[in-house]
C-alpha cells in the first residue's frame, strides 16, 4: 500500500531494465524483468527479481530485438505469465521511486504492461532518468553520449554482453548510477 507520508528520501529506488519482442508497444511484449531494489541513503541492494516472462505471441516479435534478448522458446519454457511477473514486480516494488536508463520507454511498457493484467502497483509518481543525471554531472567532462554503454565505458564499467538480459541491464544502470552520484 501507498505510503504518502514516506518521505521522498527514504523511498527505496526501483532500478529497472526490460527486454522485449521489439520496440511497438502496442505490437511487441516484454520477455525479461530485471529490477534491484536500493536504499538511497546508503545504496545497498535490499532486493531483485530476474524474471522470463513468457511471451503470448512471440511469432509478432522483431528478429533483431530478439536475437539482442537471447530469446529462444526452449529457455522460456519455465517462464512466468506477464501479470504473475507483474505481481512479483509490484510486491517488491512498494513505495519506491522508478529509475531506468530511459524511464519514457520501460515505464511506458510496465505501464502499459500493469494495465493490460490489472495489476496494481503502490509507487511513487517521481521517476528518476539516468541520462538526466549524466546531463548535469557529465556536460563537463568531455563526455559526448549518456547511453548507458558509453557511460558504463567512461566510468570503466564492464559492458553488458552482446545478448542482453535484463537483469545484467539493471545491475549495469546500479554501477552507472553510483558513479554518476558519487561526482
Amino acid at each position: 500500500m501507498y505510503n504518502r507520508d514516506l518521505n521522498f528520501f527514504q523511498r527505496p529506488i526501483a532500478i529497472t531494465d526490460l527486454e522485449m519482442t521489439g520496440l511497438d508497444a502496442d505490437r511487441h511484449e516484454i520477455i525479461e524483468i530485471g529490477l534491484l531494489v536500493v536504499r538511497q541513503d546508503t545504496f545497498e541492494i535490499t532486493d531483485r527479481l530476474d524474471m522470463k516472462v513468457k511471451p503470448e505471441h512471440p511469432e509478432t516479435g522483431d528478429p533483431e530485438a530478439i536475437a539482442v534478448a537471447g530469446y529462444v522458446e526452449k529457455e522460456w519454457q519455465d517462464a512466468v505469465s506477464l501479470k504473475e511477473a507483474l505481481q512479483q514486480y509490484a510486491a517488491k516494488t512498494e513505495n519506491a521511486v522508478f529509475c531506468a536508463q530511459t524511464i519514457n520507454n520501460d515505464w511506458l511498457w510496465l505501464s502499459r504492461g500493469f494495465q493490460k493484467t490489472g495489476v496494481q502497483h503502490s509507487m511513487d509518481y517521481h521517476m528518476i532518468d539516468i541520462p538526466s543525471i549524466a546531463w548535469e554531472k557529465m556536460r563537463d567532462k568531455n563526455v559526448t553520449k549518456v547511453r548507458l554503454g558509453a557511460l558504463a565505458e567512461y566510468f570503466g564499467i564492464p559492458r553488458e554482453p552482446k545478448i542482453h538480459r535484463a537483469f545484467n541491464g539493471a545491475m549495469l544502470a546500479y554501477e552507472v548510477l553510483k558513479k554518476l552520484i558519487s561526482l
